[in-house]
């Protein structure tokens, strides 16, 4: 590497701007930025309370009302994922090509809100069933098109922190959905002649609807394409990525959707990132039940409902500490483990001991995975970031596929097992470990593919024999 070329890399940037001159412009940039995705927050908690509020609406007469028996409820809960398994790739594929996040994301919230309201005049479970099942696929855009969008504004070094907001979102659904539920449950019950579940699903229903068309109006496209940003902006916002180690969105070096999907399915890491979030939601499963977990220690609906918020505010608390360090050091990993081993703390409690508070507490220790679950989406997109095309293919191939351990999930929780739930805490300690040591698995490969490019590095003789862009390295 020549030493003019080396100078001038320390020196400017992908727009020709000296490094130093774009940094206040650039937290300007970031912030505006910020502002516009703060939106996302009100989304991911809308979409949370649509698809959990299932777990509230049990607690009423849902069960009654529609004569449910053994296995359905279960199956209710998990046949919402054969949607995400089908649709999650084509969709994603689809916003890469459409290159519209602020139209397909609004959109298929109208739809799964709809599909809310459906839910709540079904009669039987026959009806329920289609109705759960439909919602899958209105909600499949949603997620993997969250995280791509989040990926196509910030840095490697910026995404935890964001990814993370999405888990306020989570808090935003536990507080405000658990709070909602136990109104509407027992304030509306019989009124108009309904029971107190329906309206829990026409309420929530109504408001994303509601959210989701004003959202048309605030959610940002991608660089290139936004409308609300100036030249100036748009042209740093674009460099910035590209200095980070990003491939194009736009322009000649733009890889077309079907060549993201072939690089994305024959990449390895793909799919080792697949199986270990299918294992690591088997490992999460208890998130399904977690009011039910709660009344296990013998409250009322009310108080069930109230006795879930403080985990999961507290659990938001430390991703955001996990997250926000874990940027900053540039470091995944660490955060990642930590977070498996107070979760397997909790479940370890939760098995050893019947004592009330210890459980409540083994809780708290449970629900912090949030900031864990966070860390791990922030590495993968991380580590598939040089290539839009293909990183669009592979957050949707891992979230959909991955969905398959969310269809088992549910089933390792039977009434008959409760309500200790040893053998299902058991079972999740076990899939735990595995997906922690999968994780450990891919660090180290991570760790060896970085070493390789800093030899490549010292090595090459001039900027262009280089393989892999000046300074890029995985985060580890």
């Amino acid at each position: 590497m020549s030493a003019l070329s080396d100078e001038k890399l320390k020196t400017t940037d992908a727009s020709g701007l000296p490094s130093h001159a774009r940094d206040d412009p650039e937290r300007r940039l970031v912030r505006k930025i910020d502002l516009r995705m703060a939106v996302v927050i009100l989304l991911f908690t809308l979409h949370n309370i649509d698809k959990a509020n299932i777990t509230s609406a049990r607690l009423g007469s849902f069960e009654n009302d529609l004569h449910l028996q053994g296995n359905q409820y279960a199956t209710l809960l998990s046949i919402v994922y054969v949607g995400f398994i089908v649709m999650q790739v084509p969709a994603n594929m689809f916003l890469y090509w459409l290159q519209r996040p602020a139209i397909l994301i609004p959109w298929s919230m109208v739809l799964w809100g709809v599909v809310s309201i459906l839910t709540g005049i079904s009669q039987n479970y026959t009806q329920v069933l289609l109705t759960r099942l439909l919602l899958g696929f209105v909600e499949a855009p949603f997620f993997p098109g969250v995280i791509f969008l989040l990926s196509g504004w910030y840095k490697r070094d910026e995404l935890a922190l964001r990814a993370t907001c999405l888990s306020l979102g989570s808090v935003l659904s536990t507080a405000f959905g658990s709070s909602l539920a136990s109104g509407i449950l027992t304030g509306m019950q019989g009124t108009l002649g309904q029971a107190g579940w329906r309206w829990l699903f026409y309420i929530d229903g109504g408001m994303t609807i509601v959210v989701a068309i004003c959202t048309m109006f605030i959610l940002p496209n991608f660089p290139h394409n936004t409308k609300c940003l100036t030249p100036e902006e748009r042209s740093l916002a674009i460099s910035r990525l590209e200095d980070d180690g990003y491939g194009s969105m736009d322009g000649p070096g733009k890889r077309t959707t079907m060549q993201g999907l072939r690089d994305a399915l024959r990449d390895w890491k793909v799919w080792w990132f697949t199986i270990l979030f299918t294992i690591n939601h088997i490992a999460l499963s208890f998130g399904f039940y977690f009011p039910t977990l709660v009344a296990s220690m013998g409250y009322d609906t009310s108080v069930t409902l109230l006795l879930v918020i403080p985990p999961s505010v507290l659990a938001t608390t430390g991703a955001f500490v996990f997250s926000r360090y874990s940027d900053k050091t540039r470091k995944r990993t660490i955060f990642i483990l930590a977070s498996s081993a107070l979760t397997a703390l909790g479940f370890i409690m939760t098995i050893c001991t019947m004592n009330t508070v210890a459980r409540y507490v083994s809780l708290f220790l449970m629900a912090q995975n949030a900031g864990g679950l966070m860390v791990l989406w922030a590495w993968v997109k991380n580590t598939f970031s040089r290539e839009p095309a293909k990183r669009a293919v592979a957050i949707a191939v891992i979230s959909g596929v991955s969905s398959a351990g969310n269809i088992a999930g549910p089933f390792l929780w039977p009434l008959s097992w409760g309500p200790t739930y040893r053998y299902s805490y058991a079972i999740c300690t076990i899939a735990l470990g595995m997906s922690t040591a999968m994780t450990c698995v891919m660090y180290l490969h991570l760790k060896r593919v970085n070493a390789q490019i800093e030899r490549n590095e010292q090595n090459a003789k001039d900027i262009d024999d280089l393989q892999d862009p000046v300074g890029f390295r995985y985060l580890v």
